[in-house]
């Protein structure tokens, strides 16, 4: 199972919030890419790196960062926030970004989403589908949509895609674990999805019961920052 930290991105800084909330913002690091290489220098391969400010406003905006990471080391980058146009992927993309994540716009503009995935290919593309109180969630998490999850990824599983980042809003930045019950749920009913836990993620011994579920990935963000969970000790586990 690969283990995925998280970089949030505002004002080009490396934040984290609490479920999902703008206000409720703690800076990490002003420095991104100072944080990037840290992971990678603890033998990480993959980041997920997210545009806030992006989701927020509907257009991509940190792709300098994006670049700067990119360009500084060696990490496959999944991009996401605020991809809405062709012209925001063509962004990611040639500012680096190995895949991109789309949410908002695979429940709001699905043809478009489905043309991506038909250009770019299922190997590229991440079906983001954030969670709170089984319904999926838009625009930065600020927007409840009326679709089930599993609807949701039904649809989208038999459309082709392969990479499903499954975040439960509730739990997100509260490092009071991941949603054990929801990832066991959707794999029984999806068992060749590539399924990444995303939110709450919080010790040693629930990526062991990720990985015993079958998830391809965990995302990891606060409990890194604050010193919960130690990449080092991951090692000898995943």
């Amino acid at each position: 199972m690969k283990i995925i930290p998280a970089i949030d991105i505002i004002e080009g800084k490396c934040v984290r919030l609490t479920q999902g909330d703008y206000t409720r913002k703690k800076v990490y690091n002003e420095n991104p890419l100072e944080v990037a290489k840290q992971f990678e220098n603890q033998g990480i391969k993959q980041l997920h790196l997210v545009d806030l400010d992006g989701a927020k406003s509907g257009r991509i905006i940190n792709h300098r960062i994006l670049n700067s990471i990119a360009s500084n080391t060696n990490l496959k980058i999944d991009f996401g926030g605020g991809l809405k146009r062709d012209e925001d992927l063509k962004i990611a993309f040639e500012n680096g970004a190995n895949q991109i994540t789309g949410g908002t716009i695979a429940v709001k503009n699905r043809d478009l989403f489905l043309n991506w995935l038909e250009i770019y290919g299922s190997e590229k593309i991440i079906l983001g589908a954030d969670v709170r109180n089984q319904k999926v969630a838009v625009n930065g998490w600020l927007e409840e949509s009326q679709f089930d999850i599993f609807d949701f990824l039904k649809d989208y599983v038999a459309l082709g895609i392969q990479y499903v980042i499954c975040t439960d809003i509730s739990r997100d930045g509260c490092l009071g674990g991941s949603a054990l019950e929801l990832y066991k749920n959707i794999l029984l009913a999806f068992p060749s999805l590539k399924l990444i836990a995303s939110g709450g993620v919080t010790s040693k011994a629930e990526i062991v019961e990720l990985k015993k579920l079958g998830c391809h990935g965990a995302i990891i963000g606060k409990a890194l920052y604050e010193g919960r969970i130690n990449l080092n000790d991951l090692k000898t586990t995943i």
